[in-house]
């Protein structure tokens, strides 16, 4: 009982630096964040925020790998036929939303986008395309490109369009984007071009 009890503290504890850092990190830059901040806002000293983290890159570390662990999860529990990237992003912003609003609100770090579009490649079923066709990994960047900033920017504005509406929007947008090319043509144009 003892143990336990110990265990949630120390739980308790460091959840109160990270949720203090993604509150801090959604308002300003990382260089401009400290450790003696981040301890103050978490109600705790400097001191005790060492015995869990070594200095504020390895709290971004922890922030960044716990998101994407938990996309991890949820994706192996949806299987293959998982829900549409946008839907995802959704479903993520409802349960980890002060991790979301830090990573990609306006400071957060581009290299954590390409963590998380290198996380969703896996599954994005509304592109049914063979892994080895040449157009596939423009389709991909387009598609997750555009769905995160359009998530960014609905975030930004306060999450003015109900969620439905924001996943409608951003799979005819994409659905009428690719319906514009016709991969068969495409390819054959590009098969009769010259190389130089």
């Amino acid at each position: 009982m003892i143990m336990h009890k110990q265990k949630k503290i120390t739980d308790e504890t460091k959840q109160a630096f990270v949720d203090a850092f993604c509150l801090l990190y959604s308002k300003k830059p990382l260089e401009k964040i400290t450790v003696q901040e981040i301890a103050r806002k978490a109600g705790y000293n400097r001191g005790t925020f060492y015995q869990y983290f070594l200095d504020i890159d390895e709290l971004l570390d922890y922030v960044e790998n716990n998101l994407l662990d938990f996309i991890r999860e949820k994706r192996s529990r949806a299987g293959a036929g998982g829900n549409p990237f946008i839907s995802d992003l959704v479903e993520l912003y409802e349960t980890k939303a002060t991790y979301i609003n830090a990573l990609l609100g306006n400071f957060g770090d581009s290299r954590f986008l390409e963590k998380l579009k290198a996380e969703s490649k896996l599954n994005i079923p509304e592109l049914d395309l063979p892994d080895d066709h040449p157009l596939k990994p423009y389709l991909v960047e387009f598609h997750l490109s555009a769905t995160l900033s359009l998530f960014r920017l609905w975030l930004r504005r306060g999450k003015d369009l109900p969620v439905k509406e924001l996943i409608t929007l951003i799979a005819d947008l994409y659905d009428g984007a690719i319906s514009e090319i016709n991969i068969g043509s495409n390819l054959h144009n590009q098969a009769k071009r010259p190389t130089s």
